[in-house]
């Protein structure tokens, strides 16, 4: 699939995703280089009129203002309809120019109810659809969802979003794995004691609750985001970086992942009590609006796993995911085996090496023990930096771009989904039985007092 799209069709364009994401999202590429002009339409059952949600597209375009997103704001129309009608969303499809792409900005039972009324509809060729996860709830309901959408569209014209796989994050990690041979051997069992992947927010729950409180931190971000992560960190060198062989060896490295224990117990869960991060209180997460404290969701989740394949086989991937914490942090941490020797007469090693590459800031730094300056017999340790290749759209920019562009890159692949789902079940279910204690954390802190990460 080359085309571009000419159209994109935004469902559910009244609520949140559509404002705060999409919409800025929209204006990141619409001011790129690259970008081309698109015709914009927003679906949702609100009353609205084509101005007032002209000047609400203005007003999301204003992040990153341009000419072209001028040009679509002014052009751009709304259209008052129920998404789960198909005879109404065939006008609305029917109506838009060119090759259409359809953006489910909706709740995911909504998406995959709108997925099944369209299945007997009449789309047009090249049409696009795209999904924000989950990816339903469980394995078999990621699996059903896919034979669903199996029977309305090809593969490559399914895009589930994750809008954390951003284009800069795949090349910057392709880049440092593959194009240097200093690290690439280095990376795998016995040469690795373990790996984290660390995605801490000092943000807290910030009105999410419906979501949220029956999601918590494995569904939110482990399930999806880290995992995917994990299979960029751990993978096999594809052939190249199209989308059937970068997303086929992401899929063949997390087939062979597994959570460290099989009752799910490798995991440690825990949510925040009241707190101050910089000058906002913060209430404890049982008394922020709609959650219910009955639910016991975890804001903070910290889980093992393993991958039983040549390269890893041995080595913990240690994933972790809060909110409310102190401090901000998208890390991947490589911590190196000790050496398995030192000369005798040599001292000051005091920890083991680490390569941590920071996804934002977009950064890399790689630890030295190096002869110091006063006593060439002691060991200092050193620290080399550099800074990666910053992107050149927002985030959800670049799944814009892609999704116009017609190029699933950076797309998640059914079988993707699926397995995703099927690596956190033991987790899930250790949760909901309370076979892993429901630990407490004040809002601001770096987590309980007994956890510690690198």
């Amino acid at each position: 699939m080359t085309s571009r799209v000419d159209t994109l069709i935004i469902l559910g364009a009244g609520g949140d995703l559509t404002s705060r994401l999409l919409l800025p999202g929209l204006a990141s590429y619409l001011a790129s280089d690259d970008a081309h002009a698109v015709s914009l339409i927003g679906v949702d059952r609100a009353d609205l009129d084509d101005a007032s949600w002209r000047s609400r597209v203005v007003d999301s375009f204003s992040v990153e203002p341009s000419p072209l997103s001028a040009s679509v704001a002014e052009s751009s129309q709304y259209v008052k309809a129920d998404v789960t009608d198909a005879s109404q969303l065939e006008r609305i499809i029917a109506s838009a120019p060119g090759r259409v792409a359809l953006y489910f900005a909706l709740p995911p039972a909504i998406a995959q109810k709108v997925c099944a009324v369209l299945a007997a509809a009449d789309l047009p060729e090249g049409i696009v659809f795209a999904l924000e996860k989950p990816f339903g709830s469980d394995e078999k309901s990621a699996r059903d969802l896919n034979r669903l959408l199996q029977t309305v569209l090809p593969e490559d014209q399914i895009f589930r979003v994750d809008h954390f796989l951003g284009k800069s994050t795949v090349l910057n990690l392709i880049g440092l794995r593959f194009a240097n041979r200093v690290f690439e051997p280095l990376l795998g069992a016995p040469n690795v004691a373990k790996v984290e992947l660390i995605f801490d927010e000092a943000l807290a729950l910030e009105g999410r609750a419906g979501y949220y409180d029956h999601a918590g931190a494995v569904v939110d971000m482990i399930q999806s985001h880290l995992l995917l992560v994990l299979a960029l960190t751990a993978m096999e060198p594809p052939a190249s970086v199209s989308s059937e062989d970068l997303r086929g060896a992401m899929a063949q490295v997390l087939r062979a992942t597994r959570v460290q224990t099989a009752d799910g117990t490798c995991a440690r869960r825990a949510r925040y009590g009241a707190g101050k991060i910089g000058d906002r209180e913060l209430p404890a997460y049982v008394d922020e609006d709609g959650v219910d404290s009955t639910l016991g969701t975890e804001t903070l989740a910290e889980v093992t796993f393993e991958i039983d394949n040549w390269r890893w086989a041995g080595v913990p991937f240690v994933l972790r995911s809060g909110k409310a914490l102190g401090a901000a942090r998208q890390d991947i941490v490589i911590t190196f085996a000790p050496v398995p020797h030192l000369p005798h007469g040599l001292t000051g090693v005091t920890g083991p090496a680490q390569l941590t590459i920071s996804i934002k800031p977009a950064t890399l730094s790689l630890d030295l023990m190096l002869n110091g300056e006063g006593d060439p017999f002691t060991l200092d340790p050193t620290q080399l930096t550099t800074t990666l290749g910053d992107a050149a759209m927002s985030a959800y920019g670049e799944v814009i771009a892609s999704l116009i562009d017609g190029d699933p890159v950076l797309s998640v692949r059914g079988d993707v989904a699926e397995q995703c789902w099927r690596i956190v079940a033991p987790v899930i279910d250790a949760f909901r039985s309370n076979a892993v204690p429901l630990e407490e954390y004040p809002a601001g802190s770096s987590g309980p007092a007994a956890w510690t990460t690198s």
